[in-house]
C-alpha cells in the first residue's frame, strides 16, 4: 500500500465580510488574521481617524461617513503528494495549491467590496498565474436583502463556499469539483473557474425566530454568463441558480440547489442542468456535511467538429459526507466518503474514502495529513490504490 498527502498551510488573513463565515452565502469563508496582515491594517485604521458621528462596523473595523479602512489579508497552502496509483509514478510530489491575496471593505456604509487574486494556476487560459478570483460589489442595507454584481463563488452546493483552509480536508469533494462549477463535468475551460462565475446576485436571511433570533430561511437567486471566471458570455444564454435553506436549529441549514444552464466551448454548447440537497451543521467546532447533485447534459468531448459523436445519457450525479471532531483546541480529526458517478451507474463509480487529522499549530499555521483510499470502477480492473 502506498499513500501520502501532507498539507502545510500559512494563512495571513482578517474575517471582514459578513457574507463570507460558515452560513451557506458569499466567496470563500472566513481566514484567522496573520501578525503581517493585523499590523497592516491597524496602520490603515488609525490612519481614517473617524469622526464622532461614525459608527463601528459589525465586522469590527472604523469606518468613516465615507468608506471603511481596507482590509488586506492572504493565505498560502502547499504540501507534498505521494500516490500509490498505477501510472502515476509516485504523485506530484511538493507542490503548491494556493496562494491569495485579497482585499475588501465597505463604501458609503451599505456598500461592501472585494478582490481577491490567485498567485498560482493550473494552467487554463482563464486561470493562469495570476489571476483574478474575486471582484465584486454588493449593496446590504438590509439582512433580508442583499443585491450583489461582479465575480464570485455560485450559490450552489454548501461546501463550494467554503475556504481551502476550512473545507477539512485536503480538496474538495468531487461533487463540488464536478458538479459545482470548481471543476466540470462537462469538460472544457469552465473546468478551471473556481466554483465562481460573473454575474448578478439577490441573497438574504428572514424571519428572524428563537430566543437566538437566528434567520429561519436563507435565499440566493442569481443570474450568470455560465462561462466561469474572467470569460464574457459565449452564447447569450444565461445561467440562473439559486437555492433556499432552512435553519432549523442554530447552526444546523438544511437547502436544495437548482442550476438551469449552459456553457459554450470551441463552438460546442452543451446543457448543464443540475440540482443538489443536502445540509450541514458547523457548531462549537463540530462538523457534519452531507450533500447529494444530479446533473443531465452531455460533455463538450462527445462532440466532434460541432457533431455528437459520442452520445451517452448525459447523467451523472455525487454524493459525500463529511464528519469533523474536535479533540483539542489544537487538533481536530475529519472523516469523509466521497461518491461520484460520471455515467449515473454504478459500474461508474468512483469512491474515496479519507481520514485527515488537523493540527492547529498556531492560529495561522496547520498541518494537515490525509490518506485516502480510492476506488475507481470506471478503470480497467476495479482499482484501487491509496494516497497520503
Amino acid at each position: 500500500m502506498k499513500h501520502t498527502l501532507f498539507i502545510i498551510g500559512l494563512m495571513m488573513s482578517l474575517p471582514v465580510m459578513a457574507e463570507d463565515d460558515q452560513r451557506p452565502v458569499g466567496t470563500d469563508a472566513d481566514e484567522p488574521a496573520g501578525f503581517v496582515t493585523e499590523l497592516l491594517n491597524k496602520k490603515l485604521d488609525a490612519a481614517m481617524m473617524p469622526a464622532s458621528d461614525d459608527e463601528p462596523m459589525e465586522y469590527g473595523r472604523k469606518v468613516t461617513k465615507w468608506a471603511s479602512a481596507p482590509k488586506f489579508g492572504g493565505y498560502a497552502v502547499g504540501g507534498y503528494k505521494y500516490s500509490g496509483q498505477v501510472g502515476k509514478h509516485g504523485g506530484d510530489g511538493f507542490y503548491a495549491r494556493n496562494l491569495r491575496l485579497y482585499v475588501d471593505g465597505t463604501v458609503l456604509r451599505d456598500f461592501k467590496y472585494r478582490m481577491q487574486v490567485e498567485m498560482t494556476g493550473d494552467g487554463s487560459s482563464a486561470a493562469k498565474t495570476p489571476h483574478i478570483k474575486d471582484f465584486f460589489v454588493a449593496w446590504s442595507h438590509w439582512k433580508e436583502l442583499e443585491v450583489k454584481v461582479g465575480q464570485f463563488k455560485r450559490g450552489f452546493t454548501f461546501e463550494n463556499p467554503y475556504n481551502p483552509w476550512e473545507v477539512g480536508v485536503a480538496d474538495y469533494s468531487q461533487l463540488v469539483k464536478k458538479l459545482a462549477g470548481m471543476g466540470d463535468h462537462c469538460g472544457g475551460e469552465a473546468t478551471n473557474d473556481g466554483g465562481r462565475d460573473l454575474g448578478l446576485q439577490l441573497q438574504g436571511d428572514v424571519l428572524p425566530v428563537g430566543k437566538d433570533k437566528r434567520r429561519l430561511f436563507h435565499y440566493q437567486v442569481g443570474v450568470f454568463n455560465g462561462q466561469g471566471i474572467n470569460h464574457g458570455d459565449a452564447n447569450h444564454q444565461k445561467d440562473v441558480m439559486g437555492t433556499l435553506q432552512l435553519q432549523p436549529v442554530k447552526d444546523l441549514y438544511v437547502g436544495v440547489f437548482g442550476w438551469k444552464g449552459n456553457m459554450t466551448y470551441n463552438g460546442v454548447t452543451v446543457h448543464r442542468n443540475r440540482y443538489a440537497f443536502g445540509a450541514k451543521y458547523e457548531h462549537e467546532g463540530w462538523t457534519a456535511r452531507a450533500e447529494y447533485a444530479h446533473h443531465v447534459g452531455q460533455k463538450i468531448g462527445d462532440y466532434v467538429d460541432g457533431k455528437l459523436v459520442n452520445p451517452s445519457n448525459g447523467r451523472a450525479d455525487a454524493w459525500y459526507v463529511t464528519v469533523g471532531v474536535p479533540c483539542t483546541k489544537w487538533l481536530k480529526f475529519y472523516a469523509k466518503y466521497d461518491a461520484y458517478r460520471d455515467g449515473g451507474s454504478d459500474g461508474e463509480i468512483k469512491s474515496i474514502y479519507t481520514i485527515a487529522p488537523n493540527f492547529q499549530i498556531h492560529k495561522n499555521l496547520m498541518l494537515q495529513v490525509q490518506w485516502n483510499h480510492n476506488c475507481d470502477h470506471s478503470l480497467a480492473a476495479n482499482q484501487h490504490w491509496e494516497e497520503l
